[in-house]
């Protein structure tokens, strides 16, 4: 890495610029402007999360006081508050969002082969939401209760390669059943739903079109056993086929199910899921589901460490071209760190880069001259890229 580079500059370099720009075109993102184009404004909302600033004008008191590294570090010359609260407020949020969902494709293809206890064809995912809570009288848009504002992330996480590779962001009052018709379900894939989703119409389109679910059921479900498989271990309570009975469930969803009742020695609490992939062992299908609590401990990872709670902008657009940024983010410190092969949790990083980025250490050497092991993270091993 060349020495006379600032980290950040250094950063930048595994961003694919070619890609952004042809974006930028399809929406002419950069039509009728002069100095501030979208690539400076995609740097800098980058720079206010991995240097964890609160706010804009934060961000411009610590840009102001390296003015003269502005340019080296792509920023840009027509820049102030004002021209990026503008462009927050005005520029196509999709424009970010699009290359988000690039920029998370590319981290998956290196996290590929990862290793995961239960080995399937497709890919496993899990699906929720978090919810981010806003000043109505700020955030007039974001409708939840009658004195009240709130935004909510829906998110579908790749377990395997830990990476968030669909987003939908809505006001809060929009109920999480309704993202579920805006997954992208592949074939053989494997999707992990709470029981707040127990929308059999959603789950028969998901077996219709080859994927598989794994869902926790609700206590109210009515279901008619047709027979049962024998228990593959002592915490699985019964493994049963069978179909709904009761209201519109039968109509909904007209085939067989599988429903698994399994008993969580750790917890002392029993779960009843429901599915319709028939191959796969019981304990497996309630180790797929264990594995959707990593979604949770994702959504608290991104609230403690990147910028979505505050936000530098009070628009619609302005709030999602930050949460776009905020993926943008996370995934480049995920690509750098499985680029130069950095066995070090994302936190670690974030802390070493986020004090570093006017520096010009080599970023291989930064990240791998010291031991920063003795962080003390809660489940940081959960978002290591080795």
């Amino acid at each position: 890495m060349n020495q006379g580079k600032y980290v950040f500059a250094q950063l930048l370099e595994f961003l694919d610029n070619d890609c952004f720009e042809r974006i930028v075109r399809k929406y002419e993102g950069n039509k009728g402007i002069r100095g501030f184009s979208c690539w400076n404004q995609l740097l800098i909302m980058i720079f206010g999360q991995l240097s964890n600033r609160d706010s804009l004008r934060d961000m411009m008191t610590v840009i102001e006081a390296h003015k003269s590294k502005a340019y080296h570090l792509g920023f840009g010359r027509c820049m102030n508050l004002s021209t990026i609260s503008r462009a927050n407020a005005s520029r196509d949020y999709r424009i970010f969002e699009e290359f988000a969902m690039y920029i998370v494709a590319y981290a998956r293809r290196l996290r590929v082969h990862a290793e995961f206890e239960v080995k399937t064809e497709g890919h496993i995912y899990a699906f929720d939401s978090s919810t981010i809570s806003l000043c109505l009288s700020v955030f007039w848009w974001a409708t939840y209760k009658r004195a009240a504002g709130a935004i909510k992330i829906h998110t579908l996480l790749d377990v395997r390669t830990q990476i968030p590779c669909f987003m939908l962001i809505t006001p809060a009052s929009v109920n999480d059943i309704k993202a579920m018709e805006h997954i992208p379900y592949e074939t053989n894939g494997f999707y992990i739903f709470d029981r707040a989703y127990n929308s059999f119409s959603d789950l028969y389109r998901i077996h219709r079109l080859g994927a598989f679910f794994v869902l926790r059921a609700k206590d109210n479900l009515k279901f008619r056993r047709i027979y049962s498989r024998p228990c593959d271990s002592t915490s699985v309570c019964c493994d049963q086929t069978g179909v709904f009975t009761t209201g519109k469930s039968p109509k909904l969803y007209p085939e067989k199910i599988r429903r698994i009742r399994y008993y969580d020695a750790e917890t002392d609490r029993e779960f009843v899921f429901l599915t319709n992939n028939f191959s796969l062992s019981a304990n497996d299908i309630a180790l797929l589901y264990k594995n959707r609590w990593q979604i949770e401990l994702f959504f608290k990872w991104i609230k403690q460490h990147l910028k979505i709670k505050s936000f530098w902008g009070y628009t619609e657009n302005a709030v999602k071209i930050q949460l776009y940024c905020a993926i943008i983010a996370y995934c480049l410190v995920a690509i750098v760190a499985k680029e130069l092969k950095i066995d070090r949790p994302i936190y670690t990083i974030l802390q070493i880069i986020g004090f570093s980025l006017h520096d010009k250490t080599p970023l291989k050497q930064l990240l791998t001259t010291n031991d920063y092991r003795n962080v003390k993270e809660l489940d940081c091993n959960l978002l290591l890229f080795s």
